[in-house]
């Protein structure tokens, strides 16, 4: 039997804001445990929220830039569901007047364009951290993420596979860095994702039992999360046996998931509205206020780098993805006059770099400017391409001017001819072999010889003149 997937995400992205949400403490990533904390955080008697109005306002922003209608009324409530690591032991979030409903996205896979519905958008408080004793005798709790501000962008169940899931995320992820109202650093929790996921019979209107997977924080793992549950539930059904609604919890290094917990349904939160917060009035004009903060988006970076760039599409979408990619894009191509050079460096050696360092593209460690001068190097036949990998590995581990790596190390082109015709005589002589396969009409040994010829230059040798001068020599022969 042919089965269809049907997935829905509830993504949390922590707010960019300085102070926590209902309180001043600051929202600082790490520190010493319990230090970013107070009498609120704490969930001490007594101790009374007060809404931060840049939460709302960033809240707002996002809604906005996902094409949500905003709401001039919304409610705070408490969800009674208890949390180790909220010291109230419930959290406030919002139930049935969210801050922003019906968004969506525009997703485009493989050329085919979708609309993916957002539900809602609403704000919350994040929860502590649980820190589990090696020695197994207790767990501690750290509250300085305690009161750290979500919004959490609910889904429709509208995407089918593991691509549009993967599109979808990237591109809300890209909206949240562009409008600042997340840094989404994923490896710091601040972008999660849970995956509400079931299986059908192709053709069948109903959907299935869903499962839920909680807080994967890398995309690779939410790709592989949504095919392993997506082959997991089918192999249940076409064993004959049936799909439990639960909570899952998806192990990324085994490449499965396994139950937690029978999934809780909204009665099971005892929602309320929160009595110490007044509700939220969000008049048009400030509204209107917001809108006109919101910056280039995306698309439009894309659109604006394919016309006034002249790079290809593919190339566009996958810079302008990420916003300090986009920028250091930007900042490399107006310092320089090989553009497309620009975009294959970034989209080839740089990009190998980020992904085998585990680095963002923020943390790239030289400027733009360094890159755009490198490509001159080559440009200018100052340096090779091999060389300038080279180049490119000590700029990566020392900031330094590729101009200056290129002088301190002696890596400049041999332009000499009468150098090169020496090496080129001396690789003749001692690959016999090679220069009769040459003259027998194997093209495939003159790549050899220019090979040996630049093994003994150390790559400096001007590619051209090598050339030039190898058949030069050996066409005498």
């Amino acid at each position: 039997m042919e089965y269809e997937v049907v997935i829905g995400l509830e993504i949390h992205a922590e707010l960019a804001t300085k102070s926590k949400i209902y309180c001043g403490c600051t929202t600082e990533f790490g520190g010493e445990p319990n230090t970013h904390c107070c009498p609120g955080c704490m969930g001490m008697p007594g101790a009374l929220p007060v809404l931060n109005k840049a939460v709302v306002e960033y809240a707002i922003k996002a809604g906005l830039a996902t094409n949500c209608e905003i709401s001039h009324y919304s409610r705070q409530d408490r969800k009674h569901y208890f949390y180790p690591d909220l010291a109230k032991a419930y959290q406030i979030s919002q139930c049935d007047f969210p801050i922003c409903r019906n968004g969506f996205l525009e997703i485009n896979v493989n050329g085919d364009k979708k609309k993916i519905g957002i539900t809602r958008i609403h704000i919350e408080e994040d929860a502590g951290k649980l820190i589990h004793d090696e020695s197994g005798r207790g767990t501690f709790v750290d509250y300085n993420r305690s009161g750290v501000p979500l919004i959490e962008i609910v889904t429709e169940p509208d995407m089918r596979s593991s691509a549009e899931v993967k599109a979808f995320f990237e591109k809300l992820k890209a909206i949240l860095e562009y409008t600042a109202v997340s840094d989404c650093k994923m490896q710091e929790g601040s972008l999660r994702a849970d995956i509400n996921l079931s299986v059908r019979p192709k053709g069948q209107s109903e959907f299935g039992v869903r499962t839920e997977m909680k807080n994967l924080n890398s995309i690779r793992a939410i790709v592989r999360a949504v095919e392993g549950e997506a082959r997991r539930q089918i192999l249940e059904l076409e064993y004959g046996g049936i799909i439990e609604q639960e909570t899952r919890r998806w192990d990324d290094i085994k490449g499965e998931s396994y139950s937690m917990r029978t999934k809780e349904e909204a009665t099971d939160y005892r929602y309320m509205p929160d009595p110490d917060l007044a509700p939220v009035y969000v008049e048009q004009a400030w509204i209107d206020e917001i809108r006109a903060t919101i910056p280039e988006l995306p698309d439009d970076r894309k659109n604006r780098f394919i016309n006034e760039f002249g790079i290809p599409e593919y190339d566009a979408s996958l810079i302008t993805a990420s916003k300090p990619l986009a920028d250091f894009f930007e900042a490399a191509a107006k310092e320089s006059e090989n553009v497309k050079a620009v975009s294959n460096w970034i989209m080839g050696d740089l990009m190998k770099k980020l992904n085998d360092t585990g680095l963002e593209p923020s943390d790239i460690p030289f400027a733009p400017g360094n890159l755009s001068k490198l490509i001159s190097l080559i440009d200018e036949n100052v340096i090779s391409g091999k060389i300038a990998k080279q180049v490119f590995e000590h700029m990566w581990d020392t900031g330094e001017d590729p101009a200056d790596i290129v002088e301190k190390k002696g890596l400049k082109v041999v332009t000499d001819t009468e150098a090169i015709r020496s090496v080129v005589i001396k690789v003749i002589s001692a690959n016999p072999k090679s220069v009769e396969d040459y003259k027998s009409g194997k093209t495939k040994a003159m790549g050899f010889l220019i090979g040996q010829i630049m093994r003994e230059t150390k790559g400096k040798a001007d590619p051209q003149a090598v050339n030039r001068l190898l058949k030069a020599e050996l066409d005498e022969l």
